[in-house]
């Protein structure tokens, strides 16, 4: 199983979108510092995860929210933004 999240900055209100087959695991390596792109944005929190069956599809979800309609959908429809 795969899955697709979105954090969001404690501190900066700020999101990110990412794809892990362990989101626990990946969420302490932000919160870590052990990511560059997030490493200075720590603490972050989980806002919202969605399961895939393979990787491919988790690739193609994490693809369109990290693109403009899929991030004013996050922040329409997740962040209340």
């Amino acid at each position: 199983m795969y899955y697709v999240y979105v954090l969001r900055s404690v501190d900066f209100g700020r999101f990110y979108v990412g794809l892990s087959d362990n989101v626990e695991r990946r969420l302490n390596e932000h919160n870590k510092g052990k990511t560059s792109s997030t490493r200075f944005y720590a603490p972050w929190e989980l806002v919202f995860v969605e399961n895939f069956e393979t990787r491919v599809q988790a690739r193609e979800r994490e693809k369109y929210l990290k693109g403009g309609s899929g991030k004013e959908f996050i922040k329409r429809y997740y962040l209340g933004l």
